[in-house]
């Protein structure tokens, strides 16, 4: 019989070590006793093992849960790791047979090793120390198996700038803002009872219960009774499940609130979006005739009309522009205002017949504001830009055209579906999702704004 006698309860390289030695000595599983007592040689009998010690491998995938296993708290676990290291020689598939008695255990205590950090990371509670000459923090907590030092690197990260111990039965861990370390196992009364502060935990924990949403079993399965004793609102609980029925009862009786304005615009919206998406057009006259009725903004109320794009069903080149301005709101056509007019120079500059092109904007109503009894024009909002999208997809979606030129800001929002900077962008081709390519540039109407002449000369010419 070959006596292992490893440091700790969680040794795992001093358990590969001897696992390694005896398998390469054929020792037998049934020869083979392991033990914790942390003092003397690793082996009891060392007889000529390292002698004939043999080179071999394991898959990964074992290593993985052995890790795991290790931190179980089953006194069967070095026997039952090394019972499937020997198997693997002959059987090397054999972590794959998930019907072995041998691999099901092993892969249940490495599942409840997993079970067991996340159950520590979620349920320390810290208690601060009064006396101590720096602000220091405690916990007592009880995992179900011997995973603190496997669980303490999370607390570092989550606590990096505190100063903690975590007090378990089995091992402690200790953080001072720059090493870790670890300690034996303490007893309860070496962690504080309570702090000024679990108070307000509890008010803020009974404030978020919501009695409507309570499912008995389930919080008991992700939080269970074994825990409750070191959790502050735990105290709490049984109260608060026991009124759960009455508080719903009253919830439901209770006469409805108004609803939150702005979820009801949301909901408003997608409803609309749906509605249209029911009945998007599929021929130009159909935008044509729909533009005018749409409500999914606001700008139709003070508007003349709706102003649709104009042109050819399969043009080659798509021009859209911003949203018409106070002639084409009362005319009903895109583009034949000021800002319309300098687009047919440079269009006529470049040879390129406007009755070819389609022609139309990103918003199809007049946005803008009364000054006496002028209309001054108003960038549409981006909200608008969205909603009016809807429009300019079902106007590309008919005319397929290979280039879209967005001319201004709001048309290349509404083209590219981002912001876009036209002094960077303006000239330069890109491919949209519907395979088109792409160009910005600057909105005519801008040239009309531009005083110098030679900035005026070279906006024009991009």
């Amino acid at each position: 019989m070959q006596v292992v006698r490893l440091a700790s309860e969680t040794d795992f390289d001093g358990w590969r070590r001897a696992a390694r030695l005896l398998r390469g000595a054929d020792v037998s599983p049934d020869d083979a006793l392991w033990t914790v007592d942390g003092g003397g040689d690793l082996f009891g009998q060392t007889t000529e093992l390292a002698a004939a010690a043999a080179s071999f491998t394991v898959p990964r995938e074992f290593v993985e849960v052995a890790e795991r296993v290790v931190l179980h708290s089953s006194g069967e676990r070095f026997a039952l790791l090394y019972r499937l290291l020997w198997r693997l020689a002959n059987e090397p598939n054999l972590m794959h047979i998930a019907s072995d008695p041998d691999v099901a255990r092993a892969r249940d205590m490495a599942g409840a090793v997993s079970k067991a950090i996340h159950k520590m990371k979620a349920f320390v509670r810290f208690r601060q120390i009064e006396d101590a000459d720096e602000e220091t923090y405690v916990a007592w907590f009880e995992p179900a198996h011997r995973v603190t030092e496997a669980a303490a690197p999370f607390f570092v990260r989550r606590y990096a700038n505190m100063n903690w111990s975590i007090l378990t039965p089995d091992r402690c861990a200790h953080w001072d803002k720059a090493l870790l370390t670890f300690t034996p196992g303490a007893d309860p009364a070496d962690a504080p009872s309570e702090d000024a502060l679990e108070d307000y935990w509890r008010t803020y924990y009974a404030s978020t219960f919501n009695p409507a949403r309570l499912k008995v079993g389930a919080m008991q399965r992700e939080m269970p009774k074994r825990y409750w004793r070191n959790l502050p609102e735990a105290g709490l609980i049984p109260e608060l499940v026991k009124a759960a029925e009455d508080r719903t009862s009253a919830m439901v009786r209770q006469t409805p609130s108004e609803p939150n304005r702005r979820v009801v615009r949301q909901a408003q919206r997608l409803s609309r979006d749906a509605s249209f998406e029911e009945g998007a057009p599929t021929s130009l006259e159909e935008v044509v005739a729909g533009v005018d009725f749409c409500r999914r903004c606001d700008l139709w109320r003070d508007a003349t009309q709706g102003v649709a794009g104009e042109g050819p069903a399969k043009a080659r080149l798509m021009i859209v522009g911003e949203q018409p301005g106070d002639q084409e709101d009362l005319a009903g056509q895109p583009f034949v205002g000021p800002a319309g007019k300098v687009l047919d120079q440079a269009l006529g500059e470049a040879g390129v017949p406007r009755a070819e092109l389609y022609v139309t904007n990103a918003v199809k109503h007049f946005r803008h504001e009364l000054r006496g009894k002028r209309r001054i024009h108003q960038t549409p909002k981006t909200s608008e830009v969205t909603a009016c999208r809807w429009w300019l997809d079902a106007e590309r979606r008919i005319v397929r055209p290979r280039v879209i030129v967005a001319l201004g800001a709001t048309a290349a929002l509404a083209v590219c579906g981002k912001p876009t900077q036209i002094g960077k962008a303006r000239g330069q081709a890109f491919q949209l999702a519907d395979q088109a390519q792409g160009v910005v540039t600057y909105h005519p109407s801008f040239l009309l704004r531009v005083p110098d002449a030679q900035e005026k000369a070279r906006a024009y010419a991009a």
